[in-house]
């Protein structure tokens, strides 16, 4: 008897798959290791003591470009954290494919730092400019690819999602790959130009409030 239980309990296990805990929790000490990686590019100005009354303002104008290339990525990564979390409120058990999906996606997570950096200190520059875009555009795009995964035909998610929820998540992750696209082709014009769309993009599908997030938040 005993064994003949074995093999249901086999097959059930298969059927429920493996628990998405241990996912989150690495993913959250990721994220928190890379949001603290980012400031580390801002340096206190090193001026001699009889100069720093005339010259510790302008030194920290001088910083400018790597603050708001923190202020930049502290909220671009936050919005990855904040969709992360929700994508794996609706996931209610993982695979050995999800598992590798996640771990790319927090692959890219982990190298926002790097053009962070660059963009703090080339921001003029339109290749430092489009390293930026594309690894914002990669992360997102790998953020579909755990959702897309995730709710085929109710893979890893309950049964009674609704397959509108399904469509609207996916809409909020996929539209801002295509203006981030479109962001990267105006560096050939203006780098300025395709920072502040780089900024406004999660400022406006992630933080304000509009038709899809407010019913579908991500």
């Amino acid at each position: 008897m005993p064994h003949s239980q074995e093999p249901q309990k086999i097959a059930e296990y298969s059927l429920s798959g493996l628990s998405t805990g241990r996912i989150e929790a690495f993913s959250d000490g990721v994220f928190a290791i890379v949001i603290t990686l980012l400031v580390i590019d801002l340096k206190v100005p090193e001026i001699a003591d009889d100069l720093v009354t005339d010259q510790l303002g302008p030194r920290l104008i001088e910083l400018l470009p790597k603050l708001l290339s923190y202020a930049l990525s502290f909220v671009i990564v936050g919005v990855y954290w904040v969709a992360h979390h929700h994508v794996f409120h609706h996931v209610e058990r993982s695979d050995r494919t999800l598992l590798w999906l996640n771990i790319l996606f927090l692959s890219s997570v982990t190298f926002v730092p790097f053009p962070t950096a660059l963009i703090g200190e080339y921001s003029d520059q339109e290749l430092a400019v489009v390293i930026y875009g594309i690894n914002v555009v990669v992360t997102r795009l790998l953020l579909l690819m755990i959702w897309r995964y995730a709710t085929k035909n109710h893979r890893l998610v309950a049964p009674g999602l609704d397959p509108f929820r399904v469509n609207a998540v996916a809409k909020l992750i996929a539209i801002p790959i295509g203006i981030y696209a479109i962001a990267i082709g105006f560096s050939l014009i203006s780098t300025k130009v395709t920072l502040i769309l780089y900024g406004v993009v999660p400022v406006v599908f992630s933080i304000l409030p509009n038709v899809l997030n407010r019913r579908h938040p991500i």
